[in-house]
């Protein structure tokens, strides 16, 4: 886009464009999404910038009517196999502050000078700023949704300290914590200083948003002990169990239809500096940051697809809250259907999965590790020889590092790397590179004759095809 038709896109309030970029405005100080209800300033007050870490390093401070911190993430950056696309993500999933600069760095195979290059060219930030910028959108989550301590708040956010989390909040929302604490919507329903009643999240995407299709195929999925599905069609709620760097966690994500631009998500979180990283795991796995209109436009397109996408707008490309667990599953069912699949990865779990206590419901475990699972005696759950051997050495390069499914991943080489393991056919290497990595342009079946013109949005043409099957495929 050219910055006049940003400022268009500004003057029109359009929401399509919330999280593609963020404007800044000199004569208040402050930045918003395009879609601010505020009055539109006058063009030569207006600057633009591809994230809001790089208005907060510009000096602006976050509105507090649009809340820019909020906006669904980038689709661009969130689908793109460069290194600026890889980083982000494995910023998103918190491993700056889990790491550090050169941690990411490493897992990229790059030096962190070359990251911060990259990164302050394309983005207008540095890992760093984007680590920051984020942590200030969890503390105020935090501060607004949870009776926690500042100082609790502080720490569980990711900040080093009270005082740099203080200096922080009054830069980017020009607030105290005490004051953006006083500021929140609603005084009731918070929860307790230990997380016990959850954290409440209002997970943004820009719409349409076919919610219908994307409980429809992860409830067809669901494994037993490990997720659950409960409800009716259109009041449904999703559950699962988290395996999460300090500590395991559940989310519950509403299907509820008519709530506005977002989905209602609760975390309850063993360790609350965990927030971020649970929040982009369940942005992955329900595809949130997915741009429908982009894809609509292609699709729609294509006469063969064409009544497809005019029946399901908003369908979406559900991705994994762990791209390893997906990983062992769709290996552990090749070429079975997703009912045979549940009923192997459920006997997997019953068998090998730790047991979580204070989960409730249907939930029981978490899934194995990989590591758990490679000297795993996987003959007792009656496995033809072959496919317990193709689990065993999956589990086995996953644990060793040998393949790798992170955020972060070149999908490219995680694609071959699982070509290379015995039982890894190219269809089962095409689901786990479409949901585990995110990918948004993969085809398990490539002789479809439309396929060189669905691209980039194969994996959407895939959803589609899917969905309008008699049965789950």
């Amino acid at each position: 886009m050219s910055e006049d038709s940003r400022y268009e896109a500004v003057r029109s309030r359009d929401a399509r464009f919330d999280g593609v970029f963020f404007f800044a405005v000199a004569t208040t100080g402050i930045y918003c999404r395009p879609s601010c209800p505020a009055v539109t300033p006058k063009r030569p007050n207006v600057s633009f910038f591809p994230t809001a870490a790089a208005a907060q390093g510009a000096g602006f401070r976050a509105c507090r009517r649009c809340r820019p911190d909020a906006v669904p993430g980038s689709a661009d950056w969130n689908v793109r196999a460069d290194v600026v696309g890889r980083a982000v993500r494995l910023i998103g999933d918190g491993v700056v502050d889990r790491e550090g600069v050169a941690g990411l760095a490493s897992r990229l195979g790059y030096s962190a000078r070359q990251v911060q290059r990259q990164l302050n060219a394309e983005l207008g930030a540095g890992p760093i700023a984007l680590a920051r910028a984020q942590r200030g959108h969890t503390a105020r989550v935090l501060l607004q949704t949870t009776t926690m301590q500042a100082a609790e708040v502080a720490f569980a956010a990711g900040f080093a300290s009270v005082r740099q989390f203080n200096e922080t909040i009054r830069e980017i929302y020009a607030a105290t914590p005490t004051q953006l604490r006083a500021a929140r919507p609603g005084r009731s329903g918070q929860a307790g200083a230990d997380g016990a009643s959850g954290v409440p999240l209002r997970l943004a995407y820009r719409g349409p948003y076919d919610r219908g299709q994307v409980f429809d195929f992860l409830a067809a999925r669901a494994v037993p002990g490990v997720e659950e599905v409960t409800g009716d069609a259109g009041a449904r709620i999703y559950r699962r169990t988290l395996r999460l760097p300090h500590a395991p966690g559940v989310a519950e994500v509403a299907e509820r239809r008519g709530a506005g631009a977002w989905l209602e998500c609760r975390l309850h979180l063993g360790d609350l500096r965990d927030l971020t990283t649970a929040t982009q795991r369940i942005r992955r796995l329900f595809d949130l940051d997915a741009d429908p209109y982009a894809v609509a436009e292609r699709l729609g397109a294509d006469p063969s697809l064409a009544a497809l996408v005019a029946a399901r707008p908003g369908l979406r490309s559900p991705g994994a809250a762990d791209p390893e667990e997906l990983a062992v599953r769709e290996v552990l069912g090749a070429g079975a259907d997703p009912a045979g699949t549940r009923r192997l990865a459920a006997e997997l779990v019953a068998a090998f999965g730790p047991p979580v206590s204070e989960a409730g419901g249907g939930l029981t475990h978490l899934f194995p590790r990989p590591c758990e699972l490679a000297e795993a005696d996987l003959r007792r759950l009656g496995l033809p020889p072959e496919r317990a051997a193709a689990v065993r050495a999956l589990a086995g390069a996953l644990a060793a590092g040998a393949v790798r499914l992170d955020p972060g991943a070149d999908r490219e080489e995680a694609e071959r790397e699982l070509l290379a393991l015995p039982g890894v056919s190219p269809g089962v290497a095409a689901v786990i590179r479409m949901r585990a990595l995110g990918d948004p342009d993969v085809l398990p079946f490539p002789d479809a004759p439309s396929a060189a013109f669905w691209r980039p949005w194969s994996s959407y043409a895939t959803h589609h095809l899917w969905a309008s099957a008699p049965t789950p495929t």
